[in-house]
This record gives structure tokens, sequence and C-alpha cells, in this order.
């Protein structure tokens, strides 16, 4: 007997929806992560990306837990002096929400060339309308 890997072009992907409507953050984007590793089916190989296409929709309808949504913050650098800005989850949720989940997932794949990989195929949608009815995705249902 000899462990199976599996191959680049032998994996075969689908497509998985996911509501946000109502759910933790952390939750949703953990879930979304092992999707997208692949953690989550038997031919799963640590070199090779063996995950899903994700699509998450309703995402101005996630929620978090606590006072997180007035302590959350995030932040960025330009580069120059004194260019660092931020902005609360509250805020950043009013603006774009779709970037609060994206930040989310990113930050729990691999920060290497296969996590970009793995990150392109998350598409998140703030409203429950989404372009991939072609691929017909099967939806997760999560407990609230």
């Amino acid at each position: 007997m000899s462990t199976y890997y599996a191959k680049k072009g032998e994996v075969e992907r689908e497509w998985v929806l996911i509501d946000a409507e109502g759910q933790v953050l952390g939750r949703v984007a953990s879930l979304a992560a092992q999707i997208l590793k692949g953690k989550l089916k038997p031919q799963y190989t640590p070199h090779v990306d063996t995950g899903d296409f994700v699509v998450i929709v309703n995402a101005d309808k996630i929620k978090v837990t606590g006072a997180k949504a007035a302590d959350k913050v995030y932040y960025r650098h330009s580069g120059y002096p004194g260019g660092l800005k931020s902005e609360t989850f509250a805020t950043a949720l009013a603006k774009h929400p779709e970037r609060v989940i994206e930040h989310a997932v990113r930050g729990m794949l691999p920060k290497n060339t296969l996590g970009r990989a793995m990150g392109k195929k998350l598409k998140v949608y703030a409203c429950p309308a989404h372009p991939h009815q072609a691929q017909q995705p099967r939806e997760i249902k999560l407990e609230a």
C-alpha cells in the first residue's frame, strides 16, 4: 500500500454556496477556508490545491459576538510616515461587507503561492443574488 497523493490535473472542483445571513463571522470564515483548502475531501493533499469554489452571499448581514463590532479594528498602512489608517468592524461592514469576509478567510489560508490560488476561488457578495447560478452550487447550512 502506498499513500495516495492528488495530482493537479485530476482534482474535480465543485461549487459550494454559504448563506451568511445571521451567522457569526469566524464560523463562516473557518468553514470557507476548510472548503477552499480541500480539507473536507478524502483526497486532500497538503501541497496541491484540492479545494472547491466557495460563494458566500448576504455578507452584509453577518454578525460578530460581544463588543467586536465597535472594538475590532482593521489597519492598513500606505508606507509613508504617518500613513496608518484604521476603521472599525462596523464602518468596514457598512462600506464594503465583502472585504470583511475576504479578510477573515484569507487570514486562515496559507501565506504562500498556494494560499493565493485558494483565495481566488472565494466569491463574496453582499446581496442574496450572485452570478454563479449556472455552476449549480450545493448549499451548505450552518447552525445558528
